[in-house]
């Protein structure tokens, strides 16, 4: 299989990053399809930590091409400093390993700006939205009035269409929010700027996919976030503004659906969340706290201290539905360590009743209580382990009840942040 959609099967942080840096060492190109930096993939290598927002995390193997799909919110701005730190550490001396499709969206200042402002008037009812103008952009984008990154090169139809977008902003700003208006003429000039910038990177991402996957290279498709965070199967509205699950995999790169020959979910140890949102298993005492501390669960993008709780299973399960993971990678096992309970949420419970799907419902999920299995837990140091066998007999058992109970085999597993802390399965 040379067509692997690697996606985050929780509430995203799960480790995308160190996974892909891992498998893009023998690939051929690495394709992000959605989101946009909001996300943060974290990679540490020989000690020295490298944080990417848009770029994809094959950039630090020179023979891997990055590739920027149409699916993905691209801010220039960021795009900018993320492409002058690859060049500052070396790995961008031919520029044309990394594409950006001519069809992904820009993010401006005034989605920004709209982004800040709606959800400082949330009050208490936050989404926990990053504020980075993602989902101002997608609203943009399925308005049809957009700004795609092919279109910057067009300058007399882009001023048409910037005035126009810009006055509709602009009146919102005014007449809603009490803000002052964005100015055409800054936003313009940014623009070709931000033109001048991308060049020698905008692409045919779809056709580029297509060619190497015609020659049979080696692909992973990266996705950010995490399957919990899907505008349509995650915790509604809790959510991202974009499809994080595998299907967008095709539709955010270009290609068809036909040419992806497999989806490898990553999962963590335990459950983290960042921002506000049901999350079930959460833990509000000393175990979330010991996982918070030891799990080091701080946002990369946010820098936000994630909520911890134990191992969600019904929700993983459903990831698995959602996505058709046919493989899972195992992160952070070694937080678990040292821990003196240990249990997996197996069904919840509702109003007296046990469910044992994935409610869609704000009003269920928000009441519902999770249905514990124990299971015995580890003391043992497993951070030198570089097979399954070197596990502890406890911790194998763990991981083959996991994988009994979502169907799924677990392929990979990582006990450590290093490149190198992990082993196949």
């Amino acid at each position: 299989m040379s067509n692997i959609v690697i996606i985050g099967s929780q509430w995203g942080d799960e480790g995308k990053g160190k996974i892909v840096d891992l498998l893009t060492g023998k690939a051929d190109a690495v394709v992000r399809f959605q989101g946009g930096n909001n996300a943060g993939h974290t990679i540490i290598v020989n000690g020295e930590k490298t944080v990417l927002h848009l770029i994809p995390s094959g950039i630090l193997h020179k023979s891997c091409e990055c590739l920027i799909g149409n699916g993905v919110v691209v801010d220039p701005l960021v795009l900018s400093d993320e492409i002058q730190l690859a060049k500052d550490k070396g790995l961008l001396e031919d520029l044309s390993r990394l594409k950006v499709s001519d069809r992904a969206h820009v993010i401006l200042s005034y989605h920004k700006t709209l982004d800040h402002l709606r959800e400082e008037a949330l009050g208490n009812n936050k989404i926990g939205t990053t504020k980075r103008g993602i989902g101002p952009c997608y609203e943009d984008k399925v308005a049809r009035r957009g700004i795609r990154v092919g279109d910057l090169y067009y300058k007399e139809a882009i001023q048409d269409h910037l005035k126009l977008t810009i006055e509709s902003h602009n009146q919102a700003f005014e007449k809603i929010y009490g803000s002052e208006k964005h100015a055409y003429e800054v936003l313009y000039e940014q623009l070709m700027k931000d033109a001048d910038l991308l060049e020698p990177h905008v692409a045919d991402v779809g056709a580029r996919i297509t060619e190497l996957q015609k020659q049979n290279k080696v692909i992973y498709f990266e996705g950010a976030q995490g399957a919990m965070l899907d505008v349509d199967h995650g915790t509604y509205p809790f959510v991202t503004s974009s499809n994080t699950t595998a299907g967008q995999a095709a539709a955010g790169s270009g290609i068809g659906p036909t040419k992806i020959d497999g989806v490898w979910g990553i999962t963590k140890a335990y459950c983290t969340r960042v921002g506000s949102g049901p999350f079930p298993t959460e833990l509000n005492d000393e175990v979330g706290t010991y996982l918070q501390d030891k799990g080091h669960e701080f946002g990369a993008t946010t820098g936000r201290r994630r909520r911890c709780g134990y191992l969600d299973l019904v929700a993983l399960k459903h990831a698995v539905q959602v996505n058709g993971i046919t493989g899972l990678i195992m992160t952070k096992l070694d937080v678990m360590s040292d821990l003196k309970t240990l249990k997996v949420a197996t069904a919840y419970k509702y109003q007296g009743q046990e469910i044992q799907h994935f409610p869609s419902a704000l009003p269920v999920l928000e009441k519902i209580e999770p249905v514990y299995k124990d299971l015995k837990p580890w003391t043992e140091n497993i951070e030198q382990a570089r097979s399954f066998d070197d596990l502890p007999q406890i911790c194998q058992d763990y991981l083959n009840f996991i994988s009994d109970f979502v169907e799924v085999p677990v392929k990979m597993i990582s006990v450590g942040p290093e490149r190198g802390q992990e082993f196949w399965v």
